[in-house]
C-alpha cells in the first residue's frame, strides 16, 4: 500500500500543470513582437512609445501616414482599419512560436514588462486572451450568447490581445469589411461562437491580470506606490494589470493615471519626465565665445545664454476682458520678462476702455523693444474669442513664429524666466501653474465632473502645496499657457476651438484641445506667479489700486509697502529720533503718490477754521487744511492697513499694550506757505498717532517737520513713506513746523484700542 502512494504521488508530480510549465519554459521574450496602430503621432503615442521603450518592448506601427477612416469613441462603431492593417502584418510573420500583442497606442500605458506580461498570458493556458471589460459593446443584443463566468469581467474588450501569430491568423481569416466597420463586433462575434472559441483556443482576462480596461471600471483601479514603482491595482480582483487602456470616455482617467506610470512620478524620485526631450535655450561655451553671447556662472563653471538670433520668435497674446486690478505692474513685469525683445512679436487685445492709456503708455515708451505689435482697442468692437483666433493667427501665419505665449491681465508674472522655462520644457503645450494665496485655487483642474466643470483630483492638494512636483497631464487650463506654433498649424487649426453648446469659451477651448489628442501639460517646478482676483473691482477712483488691500493683499502690499517694513519686526529697523517717538519705514513712493494724487483728485480740502462739520461735535481746536478718509471712501481700507501693519510695530514698540486700530480720524494734510504753513503746539486726541510723510523734503518743499516742546526735539527732514508714531494724549505736546516752500503732505492717523 506504501508502495502504491509513493508512486501516486510521484505520478501527480510528473503530470500536474507546475511540472509541465517547468518542462516547457517560460516564452522567451525574443518571441514577443507588440503591434499596434497609429496614423499619427500624437501626445498619447508618444507616452506609449516611452512606456513601451521603458521596459524593453520591441513595437511594430502600423499605418503610418495613412488617412484614419476608422471612426473614434465618440462616433461608434469604426475600428475595422486597424483589423485590416493586423492581418496585413500577420501575414508577413512565419515563426509558429511567434505571440503577438495587439494593442491601442493613443490610450493605453505599459506598467510592466514583457516578462510578467509572457508568465501571465502562458498562465492563461489558452492561445489568444483578449482584455475583459463589464460593459458589452457596441451590441447589447448579445449579452445572453456571452459565456458565463464564475467570477470576473464576462464581457470581449477589442483594444488588447494576445495569442500565437497562426491562432491570430486564424481569427482574422474571415475579416473582409470596411475600415469604418466595428473590430469590436467583429471578434464579439468570433468570442461568442463556441466553435470558433474552442478551435482558436481564445479566453477573456477576466480578473484584469494582463488588461485593464478603464471603462465602467474607474472605480476598481488605484495608484500602487511601493518600492520606488508605480503600478495600477485592481482592488476588486488584487491584481496588478501590465497594461491600462482608457478605453471609450476614459481619456481623462488614463492621463490622470499616466501622470504616474510607469515610474514618471514617484515618492523617491519624485518627477523623471521633466529632464526628458528638453530644448536647452542655454549651453555651456568655450570662454573664446564669450564676445558673442552672454556670460553668467553658476557653481564655478562659465554657462552663457545662446545668441539672441537662436532664440525662437514668440507671439505674447495678451488679454485684457474687464477691468482688472494693478495693469501697470502686469506690463511692468512683462517688460522684465528674461527674453530677447527682438524674438517676440507682441499682440495686445484690451476691450476695457478703463485700462486704454495704460496700454498707450506702455507702448509709447516700449513699443519700439519688440519685433513688431498689433493691439486691438475697445474702439474696434471685436468679442474675446475672435481676438483669441486672431492672436493664434498672428502666429500661424508668420513663418517664423514657433510659439504662442497666452496670458490674460490678472496674471502675477513674478518669474522673470517664466518664458525660457516653458520652451525648454518642450512640450506642445504647457501652461505654469499659478495660484491665489491663502487659497487652494489654481489655473489648472485636476480632474473634471460629469458635465465637463471642475472636479478634485485625488492629487490636487498635493500638487498646488507643493507636496508632489512635476509635469502633470491636466484636463482644463487657463489664463496663461504656452503652444507650439506647429500645433497651432496643426491639431489646433479649427477655428470654432472657443465654441461650444453648453460650455464657456475657456472650458469649451480645452474640451476641444483634449479632442484633438494634445496633452495640456501644467508644471509647479517652479514658483511662477498667482492670479488676482477681479470680482470687486471698482474703476470711480483716480487709482483704484488702492483700494485693493482686502481682494489682492499680496499685490497690494507689494505694490505699497515698503520694501524695508519686514526689516522693522525682522531687524529691528526702527529709529527713535526723540523720547518715545519711533521712525519706521512704511509706504513705497508709488503709494505715498496715490495717496496724495487722490486727495488733489477728490479736491474738497477743508478750509482750516475751527467749525468742522465732519467730526463729532462740529468743531475743531487745532484745524488742518485736510481731507478724511472716509471722504474718499477709504476708511475700512485705511484701518486695514493700520490693523495690519501699524498695530504689530505698535505691540513691539509698546510692550503690552494692544490695538484693534480703531481711530477717530485719519486724514491727509496739505501744509502750503499761502495756505497753512504750520501747525501750532497741541496734544492729539489719540492714544497715540501714526504720521507719514507722503512727499520729499529737498524735492517737493522746504522747511517743515514736527518739533515735540516738552523734550525740544525736532524733525526737520521726515524721509518719504516713513511713518512717526507718538503717543497723543499728555506727554508729547507738538507743532508742526512751518513749510517755506512748495507743498507739503502727510497722512495722520489718531488711533485708540
Amino acid at each position: 500500500m506504501r508502495e502504491v502512494l509513493i508512486f501516486l504521488v510521484f505520478l501527480f508530480a510528473t503530470f500536474s500543470p507546475l511540472h509541465c510549465n517547468q518542462q516547457q519554459g517560460l516564452i522567451p521574450e525574443g518571441d514577443l513582437l507588440v503591434l499596434t496602430v497609429a496614423t499619427q503621432e500624437t501626445d498619447g503615442f508618444r507616452r506609449f512609445m516611452r512606456s513601451a521603450k521603458l521596459f524593453n518592448y520591441t513595437i511594430k506601427v502600423l499605418g503610418k501616414g495613412e488617412t484614419w477612416k476608422g471612426g473614434d469613441y465618440m462616433s461608434p462603431p469604426g475600428g475595422g482599419q486597424k483589423v485590416r492593417l493586423l492581418k496585413s502584418a500577420l501575414e508577413d510573420i512565419h515563426e509558429e512560436n511567434k505571440v503577438i500583442l495587439f494593442v491601442e497606442s493613443y490610450d493605453v500605458i505599459f506598467s510592466s514588462g514583457p516578462k510578467e506580461l509572457l508568465k501571465k498570458f502562458q498562465q492563461a493556458k489558452h492561445k489568444v486572451v483578449f482584455s475583459a471589460e463589464t460593459l458589452i459593446w457596441p451590441d447589447r443584443h448579445l449579452e445572453d450568447k456571452h459565456p458565463h463566468v464564475r467570477e470576473g469581467k464576462r464581457f470581449l474588450g477589442a483594444g488588447g490581445f494576445i495569442g500565437y501569430a497562426p491562432n491570430l491568423k486564424e481569427m482574422l481569416s474571415d475579416w473582409s469589411g470596411a475600415d469604418s466597420d466595428s473590430d469590436q463586433l467583429f471578434f464579439t462575434k468570433i468570442y461568442i461562437n463556441p466553435e470558433k472559441r474552442k478551435s482558436i483556443n481564445i479566453t477573456l482576462d477576466n480578473k484584469c491580470r494582463l488588461f485593464q480596461n478603464l471603462h465602467g471600471a474607474l472605480d476598481e483601479v488605484v495608484l500602487k506606490f511601493e518600492d520606488g514603482r508605480v503600478r495600477a491595482r485592481n482592488v476588486l480582483y488584487d491584481t496588478l494589470p501590465v497594461i491600462i487602456h482608457g478605453n471609450g470616455p476614459t481619456k481623462l482617467q488614463i492621463n490622470y493615471l499616466g501622470n504616474y506610470i510607469p515610474n514618471l512620478w514617484t515618492f523617491e524620485t519624485g518627477c523623471k519626465i521633466s529632464n526628458e526631450d528638453l530644448r536647452p535655450l542655454s549651453g555651456l561655451q568655450r570662454f573664446d565665445d564669450m564676445a558673442t553671447n552672454t556670460l553668467y556662472k553658476r557653481n564655478s563653471c562659465v554657462f552663457l545664454w545662446a545668441e539672441e538670433s537662436e532664440y525662437p520668435v514668440v507671439v505674447i497674446g495678451v488679454f485684457i476682458q474687464q477691468a482688472t486690478p494693478f495693469v501697470t505692474v502686469f506690463f511692468e513685469r512683462l517688460l522684465n520678462l528674461k527674453y530677447p525683445k527682438n524674438r517676440l512679436r507682441l499682440f495686445i487685445y484690451n476691450q476695457e476702455s478703463h485700462h486704454e492709456q495704460q496700454v498707450l503708455t506702455f507702448l509709447k515708451h516700449h513699443e519700439s523693444e519688440y519685433l513688431s505689435v498689433r493691439l486691438i482697442g475697445p474702439e474696434e468692437d471685436i468679442d474675446p474669442v475672435t481676438s483669441r483666433n486672431i492672436g493664434f493667427d498672428m502666429c500661424r501665419d508668420d513663418i517664423d513664429c514657433e510659439y504662442f505665449f497666452s496670458i490674460d491681465v490678472d496674471v502675477v508674472l513674478k518669474n522673470e524666466d517664466t518664458l525660457k522655462i516653458l520652451i525648454e520644457l518642450n512640450k506642445p503645450f504647457i501652461a505654469p501653474m499659478m495660484t491665489k494665496p491663502g487659497r487652494l485655487w489654481t489655473n489648472f483642474w485636476g480632474a473634471l465632473s460629469a458635465d465637463g466643470y471642475y472636479a478634485r483630483s485625488e492629487d490636487y492638494v498635493d500638487i498646488v502645496q507643493g507636496r508632489r512636483m512635476g509635469l502633470w497631464n491636466v484636463p482644463y487650463v487657463s489664463h496663461i499657457f504656452l503652444v507650439k506654433a506647429d500645433t497651432l498649424r496643426t491639431d489646433l487649426k479649427a477655428p470654432d476651438l472657443f465654441e461650444s453648446a453648453t460650455l464657456d469659451p475657456d472650458m469649451a477651448f480645452c474640451a476641444n484641445v483634449r479632442n484633438k489628442g494634445v496633452f495640456m501639460f501644467v508644471t509647479n517646478m517652479h514658483t511662477f506667479g498667482r492670479v488676482l482676483s477681479t470680482d470687486s473691482y471698482q474703476t470711480n477712483h483716480l487709482h483704484n489700486d488702492l483700494w485693493q488691500i482686502f481682494e489682492n493683499p499680496v499685490e497690494w502690499e507689494e505694490r505699497y509697502i515698503h520694501e524695508n517694513y519686514s526689516k522693522i519686526l525682522r531687524d529691528g529697523l526702527i529709529e527713535t529720533p526723540c523720547p518715545d517717538v519711533y521712525w519706521f519705514p512704511i509706504f513705497t513712493d508709488v503709494g505715498c503718490n496715490h495717496l496724495v494724487e487722490e486727495m488733489e483728485n477728490f479736491g474738497q480740502w477743508s478750509g482750516g477754521g475751527n467749525v468742522d462739520n465732519r467730526i463729532q461735535g462740529g468743531y475743531e481746536n487745532v484745524p488742518t487744511i485736510d481731507i478724511h478718509m472716509n471722504q474718499v471712501g477709504y476708511e475700512k481700507e485705511w484701518q486695514k492697513f493700520l490693523l495690519d501693519y501699524i498695530a504689530p510695530v505698535t505691540e513691539k514698540m509698546f510692550p503690552g499694550y494692544y490695538t484693534r486700530a480703531q481711530f477717530d480720524l485719519a486724514f491727509v494734510v496739505r501744509y502750503k506757505p499761502d495756505e497753512q504753513p504750520s501747525l501750532r503746539p497741541h496734544h492729539d486726541a489719540s492714544t497715540f498717532t501714526i504720521n507719514i510723510a507722503l512727499n520729499q523734503v529737498g524735492v517737493d518743499y522746504q522747511g517743515g517737520g514736527c518739533r515735540f516742546l516738552r523734550y525740544d526735539c525736532s524733525i526737520k527732514a521726515p524721509r518719504k513713506g516713513w511713518a512717526l508714531m507718538h503717543p497723543g494724549r499728555l506727554t508729547h505736546y507738538h507743532e508742526g513746523l512751518p513749510t517755506v516752500e512748495g507743498v507739503r503732505y502727510i497722512a495722520v492717523s489718531f488711533v485708540d484700542p
